[in-house]
């Protein structure tokens, strides 16, 4: 097992190790000793809820339990509501505890459920894809949908723990697994050259507790320094301005790995100067990298990124391998930049 310790505004610890899942019970009694609510979605439940609900209970802990929809709408404004009511009838105190099991939109939406519940009680993340392992669960990020998009609802409230059991990731469809592969490869653009030639080499055999490992040590760096999203931490949302403005096109028909895919890839050709070293690592893991909406359509999503500030954008520039830059833009910029995305050779 490694251990990665977060040290923000809350230190914790997060953990990688195959067979978490079955020590739940125990490490949760480092957070409370008291009464935890899980939170999962319909398409975890089945596979993992009855394992961490009977190691939970076996460590002496008050187990409730809920379950949500399946999918990115389920991170909206009546689903968040409903966690708080359950929150409140089952009593739970600002030293009990909310546990995400699943993906990204169940850390979202639990997340921000505890953010807000009595200002804010203990988090515990459990996730259950590659990409809640590798990028949402870690960082304090959460945050919940509005019609107008993605996240425009949210807080900072970093977990009190993190586990990412690698099994789980057997039980992932391969669709979803390659949506996290997205983010690892992300990580590798922004960061480390040796954890791209590592996934260049391997393609979706690689060495899965190193590279989680490394994408959470990462992640780690870049949330010390920079907590509440105001310099470097912004480098993450490569590929995610137009990755968004895709998935809201779309009315989120396209996943959010795809549509990062797409968009580190269009930022790649707008850019780098061999987009191909990033387009073949990106379709080596199956990854699309084009897409059907215009760069007007996609320019006019992009205006509701909350990343907008008045009448500029920061972008995520790919100069290198390891070697990203922050740009701010004129909103009126975006559409060629796109444009620029879209072409090929």
């Amino acid at each position: 097992m490694n251990t990665v310790r977060v040290n923000a505004s809350r230190t914790y610890e997060v953990k990688i190790g195959a067979g978490l899942l079955t020590e739940i019970g125990q490490e949760t009694r480092a957070v409370t000793t008291g009464s935890v609510l899980v939170v999962t979605d319909e398409t975890v439940a089945p596979l993992y809820l009855a394992k961490v609900y009977q190691s939970l209970k076996a460590a002496g802990l008050t187990v409730h339990t809920a379950s949500v929809p399946a999918g990115e709408r389920t991170k909206c404004v009546e689903y968040y509501v409903n966690l708080l009511s359950i929150l409140a009838a089952k009593q739970l105190t600002r030293t009990d505890a909310a546990i995400a099991l699943g993906g990204g939109v169940v850390g979202d939406l639990t997340g921000f459920a505890a953010a807000t519940y009595l200002r804010g009680i203990p988090l515990i993340q459990i996730p259950t894809t590659l990409l809640a392992m590798v990028d949402s669960s870690v960082g304090g990020k959460t945050a919940i949908d509005l019609p107008a998009g993605k996240n425009l609802v949210g807080a900072f409230h970093q977990p009190s723990l993190v586990l990412c059991d690698p099994d789980a990731l057997n039980t992932l469809p391969a669709a979803t697994f390659r949506d996290g592969c997205a983010e690892v490869i992300k990580t590798a653009i922004l960061f480390d050259p040796k954890l791209f030639a590592h996934l260049r080499e391997h393609g979706t055999d690689f060495d899965r507790e190193y590279v989680i490992t490394r994408c959470v040590e990462c992640k780690r760096d870049v949330v010390c320094a920079d907590e509440f999203d105001r310099g470097e931490r912004q480098k993450l949302n490569l590929g995610h301005t137009i990755g968004h403005a895709i998935e809201q096109c779309s009315h989120f028909t396209v996943s959010h790995g795809q549509a990062v895919a797409i968009g580190t890839a269009m930022m790649a050709r707008a850019f780098y100067p061999n987009p191909e070293e990033i387009e073949s690592v990106l379709r080596t893991f199956g990854l699309p990298t084009e897409t059907s909406f215009s760069a007007e359509d996609l320019a006019n999503a992009a205006l509701s990124d909350k990343k907008r500030d008045g009448g500029t954008l920061t972008v995520v520039v790919p100069r290198a391998i390891g070697g990203c830059t922050l740009e701010r833009i004129s909103v009126t910029e975006l559409q060629p930049i796109l444009e620029a995305g879209m072409r090929h050779g």
